[in-house]
C-alpha cells in the first residue's frame, strides 16, 4: 500500500489530531507500507486568525496535485477540512479518485465559541466536505450518532491508542504541590471550556499543562493555578502521573486522547457527560461524568488507579491503526 495522508494539522502543533496522525503514520510504516503526509510544513502559510500557532497553506492546489501525482498513491486519506484538505478533495474528484476522510474536531462548535455563526451553516459546509468520501472516520459511537443525525453519510469508527511505554504510573513526588493535584492537559483556549476547570472551588492544586491563545489572560486571572506550559513525551507523562485526578472540561472534543494517556498513568478522569468522555470513560470505574464538574472531580478521587491503567491497556495504536487500514478504500476502482 502507498498511502497519502493530507492534513492541515501537523507538527509543531500540539493536539490530539497531530498525535493521532503521527502515531498512525509511524505504525503503518512499521507494518511495511509506504506513507507520505502532505502537511503545511511544505507550503507558504498564513497564521490562522485568532489561532496563530495553526498555519494555513496559501494557494496549495497545484503543489498538492503535484505531490499526489508524484507519489501515485493506492489509497488517499484526507484528515482535515482546511486548505490542504480542500485542495486534495478537489483533485480527487476531478481525477475520479476515491478517498476517505476523518472528522477529528467539532469545528462548528469551535467556530461558534469565537464567531456567532449558526451551527446549521457551519455543519452544511462540513457535510458538503465529507459527502464525497467513501467513508468518514470518527472516534466514538456517540460522535457517529451525532453526525448521522445531521445527515452525514458513510460514517465508520476509528478508535485511538495510547503509548504504554511512555504513559504509565510514576513517582507522585515529581510534583511538590498541595494535594490533591488536579491535572489539565490541552490547549488553553475558549473552545476547550478550560475556565470550567480553573474556576472550580476544590481543595489542593490545579495544574495546567499546555499553551494557547488564552493563556496570558487566564494566568493573570487565576494566579493560584500552576501553568506549566507545553510538556512532551516522558516529561509530560511524569507531570500527569504525579497528579491525582485528570480534569477534562471540554464540551466539544470528538475523542480526547489525553484521557487515555491520563488513565494509563493511573489517573481517573473527571468530565462532563458529553461526546468523548461518554465513550472513553467508564463512569464510576475509570472516571466520573457529571454535569457538575466539581462533583465529578471529588468523586473521581475515590476511584482505583489500577482500574484506570487496566482500561487504558485495552487501547493500542496497533489496534487503532489496523482499524484505520480496514476503513481505507482503494483510490482507483
Amino acid at each position: 500500500m502507498r498511502l497519502i495522508i493530507v492534513t492541515d494539522a501537523w507538527k509543531p502543533q500540539v493536539n490530539g489530531v497531530v498525535t493521532t496522525l503521527g502515531k498512525t503514520r509511524d505504525t503503518i510504516q512499521a507494518i511495511g507500507h509506504e506513507v507520505t503526509v502532505i502537511n503545511p510544513a511544505d507550503y507558504k502559510t498564513l497564521p490562522c486568525p485568532t489561532y496563530p500557532e495553526i498555519k494555513l497553506a496559501l494557494n496549495p492546489g497545484r503543489r498538492v496535485a503535484s505531490a499526489i501525482d508524484a507519489f501515485d498513491p493506492t489509497h488517499i486519506h484526507i484528515a482535515t477540512e482546511g486548505p490542504l484538505g480542500l485542495a486534495a478533495r478537489s483533485y480527487c474528484i476531478n481525477h475520479s479518485l476515491n478517498f476517505t476522510t476523518s472528522y477529528h474536531t467539532q469545528f462548528p462548535e469551535y467556530i461558534r465559541e469565537r464567531i456567532p455563526i449558526p451551527l446549521n451553516i457551519s455543519y452544511s459546509f462540513f457535510r458538503w466536505f465529507h459527502s464525497r468520501a467513501t467513508r468518514t472516520m470518527v472516534g466514538t459511537p456517540h460522535q457517529r450518532t451525532l453526525l448521522e443525525q445531521r445527515d452525514f453519510k458513510n460514517i465508520v469508527l476509528w478508535t485511538r491508542g495510547v503509548d504504554a511505554s511512555i504513559f504509565m504510573p510514576k513517582d507522585k513526588a515529581f510534583l511538590n504541590y498541595a494535594r490533591p493535584i488536579w491535572i489539565y492537559v490541552g490547549r488553553v483556549a475558549v473552545e476547550k471550556n478550560i475556565e470550567a476547570f480553573l474556576s472550580l472551588d476544590i481543595p489542593g492544586t490545579k495544574v495546567v499543562i499546555g499553551d494557547g491563545p488564552a493563556i496570558s489572560e487566564l494566568s493573570t486571572r487565576y494566579t493560584e493555578v500552576k501553568f506549566e506550559g507545553y510538556k512532551f513525551g516522558a516529561e509530560l507523562a511524569s507531570y500527569i502521573a504525579a497528579g491525582d485526578v485528570f480534569v477534562f472540561p471540554s464540551l466539544t472534543d470528538t475523542f480526547g486522547v489525553v484521557m487515555l494517556e491520563a488513565m494509563a498513568c493511573g489517573l481517573p478522569v473527571a468530565a462532563f457527560p458529553v461526546t468523548g468522555p461518554r465513550d472513553v470513560v467508564r463512569n464510576g470505574t475509570t472516571g466520573c461524568l457529571n454535569d457538575d464538574l466539581k462533583t465529578a472531580a471529588m468523586n473521581a478521587l475515590q476511584l482505583n488507579p489500577q482500574d484506570c491503567t487496566q482500561q487504558a491497556s485495552e487501547y493500542t495504536w496497533e489496534q487503532a491503526t489496523r482499524q484505520f487500514i480496514d476503513n481505507l478504500t482503494p483510490a482507483r476502482n
